[in-house]
């Protein structure tokens, strides 16, 4: 038996001290430093601990007789301590100290540099133990040659992935399209890389194919994120000017607030191709989440369906489409008495009209024109002038004045069955807010040349529609009022409404003084 001083003194040898030393101070610094990895730095003292009291059992063991059991323990125990103080080494350096200097290297790097320093450390430790290494390094070199060779694709992968991450071609976080899957990058490991689809698949992609084949990168570092240029499609008939065609569909999209969808660079409208009875038009647009693409998609053709409806536009159907359903004249008889039925049943909600005998009431629902409205879309403008009203049959619409100084400021909100416009129809003067499809809104559309020919068959019905015109707008004048619009409130007359219907419809009986120009009336005069 030994004493305690001759045990201690067995124990505690080099490079036990050294090892030990290195141990505490790197781990002290990582736990002051990063104490996100505080978890990972304990277990690997504790891992250092055990080894220090299996380096006791070794001792032991040389005690007791056995030193050639004892000498492969404690060389065993040095090889894991070394590997230990690498790892310390290598997270202070790579996670502590470039980091706090700003120079960021991939976590591959990190890797193979620790790779290295065990290797070193595994030969130095061979090479204290009286191995030739040179012999060994010539053994090693077929050995690698055998091994290389079977498995050159996995060494390809590894490379590649080491090319990936040195010239930065590809970084955690973008989007790239490979053959035809495509989404996220969220992992660039040593042999593959992942990537998370829309549908929440995960695609793994050797790393050796990204570098051998071709892949698509959305991201685009110099517009600060991801700008996809997206294609919508739709087809038009001859009959209507393409130049119509393109700017109402640019127009749709870039006039509405859409989310996802960038306002810049805009979007544009561009002729693509000839059919068989239609024009193929694509509607460009970016994409500023690449996440939500067909959702986006949808909304953007919505509003250039919705835009089309407005203006009387169908999409087209190739020329060779034969619809095989026969209607005979009775079944369109009945469609047609359905649809005019649903239009006077929407005109019964409008006081504007309640003067109207039925067969001039019926002759307005011959007038009206169905126009849809896509969620987002403006459906009026403040300041624009525009000869007509908006019956809301579905829907909902919010009318918003903006006022000199300040934001827009929420005055009403439109719900179905409720008119607006009726100023504008009656008395040409613009548009005295904006008007916005809070949802996706139905509406009818009655012109001014509709009503015309009613006032000019019976002009006394001017006088009676006056007084619902000067009620309308004084609801205006208190909805600005409402919602603290400082502006003075104009006193409003019916004689001055009603030579303002009259003059603007060019009845007889207007005001000898009423202005040529009907759209810009004395008396700061507004509509909606």
């Amino acid at each position: 038996m030994i004493g305690v001083h001759a045990f201690l003194v067995a124990w505690w040898r080099d490079p036990l001290t050294e090892i030990t030393a290195a141990v505490l101070g790197l781990s002290l610094l990582l736990w002051v430093g990063l104490p996100a990895r505080r978890r990972r730095i304990r277990n690997t003292v504790i891992v250092f601990l055990l080894c220090l009291l299996a380096e006791m059992v070794g001792v032991g063991l040389e005690t007791a007789a056995y030193p050639r059991a004892a000498r492969v323990l404690q060389e065993t125990l040095i090889l894991l301590e070394g590997f230990i103080v690498i790892r310390l080494a290598g997270m202070t350096l790579f996670r502590l100290v470039l980091e706090r200097l700003g120079m960021v290297s991939p976590r591959i790097v990190e890797d193979l540099v620790v790779i290295l320093g065990y290797i070193l450390w595994v030969l130095a430790r061979l090479s204290a133990g009286g191995v030739n290494l040179t012999g060994l390094l010539a053994t090693s070199a077929v050995f690698t040659a055998v091994i290389g060779f079977a498995m050159q694709d996995t060494l390809g992968n590894i490379l590649a992935g080491l090319a990936l991450q040195f010239d930065s071609s590809l970084r955690l976080g973008d989007w790239i399209k490979v053959d035809d899957q495509s989404g996220q990058v969220t992992q660039i490991k040593w042999r593959y890389t992942s990537i998370r689809t829309r549908n929440g698949e995960t695609v793994i992609i050797p790393n050796s194919h990204l570098m051998k084949g071709k892949y698509v990168l959305i991201t685009d570092p110099e517009l600060g994120g991801v700008r996809w240029r997206r294609w919508v499609w739709f087809s038009v008939d001859y009959s209507v000017p393409a130049a119509d065609v393109a700017r109402l569909a640019e127009a749709s999209v870039a006039e509405a607030d859409l989310a996802n969808v960038a306002k810049a660079p805009p979007p544009n409208c561009v002729v693509m191709d000839f059919g068989p009875g239609f024009v193929r038009y694509a509607l460009r647009y970016w994409l500023t989440d690449a996440l939500q693409d067909d959702p986006t998609d949808s909304v953007v053709r919505r509003h250039v369906l919705a835009a089309l409806q407005r203006h009387g536009l169908r999409v087209a159907l190739p020329d060779q489409v034969v619809h095989l359903v026969q209607e005979g004249d009775k079944h369109r008889r009945r469609v047609l008495e359905r649809e005019r039925q649903r239009r006077l049943k929407a005109l019964e909600n409008v006081p504007l009209f309640a003067p109207l005998t039925p067969e001039e009431r019926a002759q307005v629902a011959d007038g009206l024109v169905y126009a849809p409205f896509a969620a987002g879309d403006a459906m009026t403008r403040q300041g624009a002038v525009a000869h007509w009203l908006y019956i809301v049959i579905s829907g909902t619409a919010e009318g918003w004045y903006q006022p000199e100084r300040g934001g827009p400021i929420l005055i009403e909100t439109v719900e179905a069955g409720q008119v607006f416009g009726e100023l504008g129809l009656m008395t040409g003067v613009p548009r005295a807010n904006t008007v916005l499809a809070k949802t996706d809104v139905e509406a009818y559309r009655l012109d001014k040349s509709t009503f015309e020919t009613i006032l000019h068959e019976r002009p006394e019905l001017a006088e009676a529609l006056t007084p619902r015109l000067l009620a309308r707008q004084q609801q205006l004048d208190a909805l600005r009022a409402a919602a603290h619009v400082e502006e003075p409130a104009p006193q409003r007359h019916s004689s001055d409404m009603l030579e303002r219907v009259k003059a603007f419809f060019s009845l007889q009986g207007a005001a000898d003084d009423q202005p040529a120009d009907p759209t810009q009336p004395p008396g700061n005069s507004s509509s909606r």
